[in-house]
């Protein structure tokens, strides 16, 4: 009597245990979203059998494809392509399956699940600048990839928009490319046990671990002449014409060879000769040209801002254009001179006035 309440006790028992397991499992299947890489709600220890450890994990490199070499000032995307090489160096029996044929195809199931150790998933990347000179796109930053299988490159690479200042030195730059996914870091066997969990399809249970790295992907500045305004002497008056000298200096790494300046001047200014001759300019060197610029009468006085820049022949022996520059020439009015003549002949004339209405009065009293 009494073994038969103590089986209806363990029954009960097991019964309520498989109950709240199967709650359990649809309860997590419900608040998480099914991926097809991997199960969210692995059975646990006691369920599962691990036979094997097996050793390595996804190794990610990154190239750009293309040039690597930019101009300052330019705009352009920049392709990126992740590869895997990572490789299992090796495994490790854990759990011996004696004369079991039933783990003995467990154990070889497990060595074909242990190959894909390899493999990374849910990779998310994003380029990051380490200066102020070049910026990236925001609208392209933040790539994603499902996963990379080691030796199979991605079909589409990842596309960065990077914009180069007009001031950036030349030189190799480092962008750096954070990037965090996972991997199947372990297998077990479930031996058929995943049915208490209500999942009875399950045949084995993988464990994922996060990884973060940052991969540098560098990129080359080419050198090149570059020109500065470095000093503007003159002004400009109302309606009249000045002499304006205007120094221009190559900051740029290479030599600019048969400069020649230019000078865009809209109205109400104007100039006769818009060009000047600069001749080579070896980096560092400044050469100063000077421009006639005139004004229309009753110019309004201001500071007037003047296009201005450099036509060169490059190291390649092409033309080549500097980036535009600003002259800016204060105008003032014109100073008014004293007229002599004409305030003598005011004087006189009112002299003249003076006189006859003197001499009308003594008219008038010797009537009287």
């Amino acid at each position: 009597m009494n073994v038969r309440y103590s089986n209806i006790n363990g029954l009960k028992k097991y019964t309520s245990l498989m109950v709240v397991c199967i709650l359990l499992s649809i309860a997590f299947a419900a608040a998480v979203p099914s991926v097809a890489a991997k199960e969210y709600l692995p059975p646990t220890y006691e369920y599962t059998n691990n036979f094997y450890n097996s050793y390595g994990e996804p190794s990610i490199s990154a190239s750009v494809l293309g040039d690597t070499e930019f101009e300052r000032g330019e705009t352009a995307t920049l392709e990126v392509v992740l590869a895997n090489r990572g490789v299992i160096y090796g495994f490790k029996a854990d759990k011996g399956v004696g004369t079991s044929e039933t783990l003995h195809e467990l154990s070889l199931d497990e060595l074909q699940y242990e190959t894909m150790r390899t493999t990374a998933y849910g990779i998310k990347a994003s380029l990051v600048s380490s200066t102020d000179l070049i910026d990236i796109d925001p609208e392209t930053n933040g790539q994603t990839l499902e996963e990379l299988y080691p030796g199979v490159l991605p079909d589409d690479p990842m596309r960065f928009t990077i914009t180069l200042s007009e001031d950036i030195p030349a030189g190799v730059y480092m962008l750096e490319l954070p990037l965090s996914y996972e991997y199947q870091s372990e297998v077990r066997m479930t031996a058929g046990e995943s049915i208490i969990l209500g999942e009875p399809n399950l045949d084995h249970t993988s464990i994922y671990t996060n990884v973060e790295t940052t991969l540098q992907i560098p990129i080359i500045v080419k050198p090149a002449a570059k020109f500065e305004i470095t000093n503007i002497t003159g002004s400009l008056v109302s309606g009249g014409t000045s002499v304006v000298n205007v120094t221009y200096t190559n900051t740029g790494e290479l030599t600019a060879e048969d400069a020649i300046a230019r000078i865009i001047a809209m109205k109400p200014l104007s100039t006769e000769r818009s060009t000047r001759v600069l001749g080579a300019m070896e980096p560092g060197e400044s050469r100063t040209a000077s421009f006639t610029i005139s004004s229309d009468v009753g110019t309004l006085a201001k500071n007037y801002g003047i296009d201005s820049e450099i036509k060169y022949i490059d190291e390649d022996g092409e033309d080549a254009f500097s980036t535009g520059m600003k002259v800016t020439l204060p105008l003032e009015e014109p100073e008014r001179e004293i007229n002599v003549v004409g305030i003598a002949l005011a004087g006189i004339f009112v002299i003249i006035i003076v006189l006859i209405v003197k001499n009308k009065r003594k008219n008038v009293s010797n009537d009287n």
